[in-house]
Formats: C-alpha cells, sequence, structure tokens
C-alpha cells in the first residue's frame, strides 16, 4: 500500500539552492517512492539561532511504500550524503529533511513525530507546502492553504 507523503527541506551551507534541489531529485531513487511534486524555491530568515546566513527551503511529495520510519531513514541517508553534520539546535546545516506528513498518519514516538509539531508555526514549511497541496487539510480540519494565508511571512521571499 503507498500513501502520499511531503518532505520539508531547507540548506544555509555550500550551494544551498543546488543542494535542495538535487536532494528533491534523490527522493525519487528511494526504494518504493515516487517523486510526485515539488514546490518552488524559497529564501528564509534563520529562526532560532540567527547568526547564519539564510536557508534556502522548499517541499517535496512522494508516493512511497515506506513505512514512516523507514522513509526517515532513507532522509537521514539523503543527509549524509549531503555532508549534514549535527552539532547544535538550529546550527547551519548543508541539508535538512523532515517527514513533515504521512498521509493522514499521527505518530508520536522517540525518533519521529508527524505531522512535524513545529510545521503550522512556520512561513517556510507551510508557503511551499501550499502552494503544492493547497486543499491539503490538516488533522484538526485547517487546510494548508488557510494556515499559509494566516502566517506571517516575514523574511520569506520566492527564488525559484
Amino acid at each position: 500500500m503507498s500513501v502520499i507523503a511531503y518532505v520539508g527541506l531547507g540548506a544555509n551551507l555550500g550551494d544551498a539552492a543546488e543542494s535542495v534541489s538535487a536532494a528533491i531529485e534523490a527522493l525519487g531513487s528511494l526504494p518504493q517512492t515516487r517523486l510526485i511534486g515539488r514546490s518552488s524555491l524559497y529564501r528564509s530568515a534563520p529562526v532560532g539561532y540567527l547568526d547564519q546566513p539564510d536557508f534556502v527551503n522548499a517541499v517535496a511529495a512522494v508516493d512511497t511504500s515506506l513505512s514512516a520510519h523507514a522513509l526517515l531513514d532513507g532522509l537521514l541517508d539523503i543527509e549524509a550524503k549531503f555532508g549534514r553534520e549535527r552539532s547544535f539546535r538550529n546550527a547551519p546545516r548543508t541539508l535538512d529533511m523532515d517527514v513533515l506528513l504521512y498521509d493522514d498518519a499521527s505518530l508520536h514516538d522517540e525518533r519521529l513525530t508527524i505531522p512535524h509539531p513545529r510545521m503550522v508555526n512556520r512561513a517556510f514549511v507551510l508557503v511551499p507546502l501550499a502552494e503544492l497541496a493547497p486543499m491539503l487539510a490538516m488533522p484538526d480540519g485547517r487546510t494548508v492553504a488557510a494556515l499559509a494565508a494566516a502566517i506571517d511571512r516575514t523574511g520569506l521571499s520566492i527564488i525559484e
């Protein structure tokens, strides 16, 4: 059985736009997974730790037969291939990939929380997700388009 999952991507070290674009393409090479859509690239101001370059962000949609945890493992493998190091929370990074939504599943364990717990508070997630799937409904019934329309977009701009 396959599901539609949405993946958030971001990078701010090296050629961030190229890294995000290449990582989106790499999603399609995961086993039992097919890339079915991608947003534009967006530039966003850093969150948390502010003394770092702006980020390039995007959201991709995949049709996958992988479990949510196997998908997460695949994302971690892609991050590692792009040289991801986890030095401290909100640190600059060559690539960050998060499972945002996995069909209509709700999941919370030590490795993974779905829907992503901070996605509804982040313009750099909601705006590209709304571009890709505006009528997608969150578990509480709100659409991604409505959430994106209401969020503060300060520091966010489309670059592609």
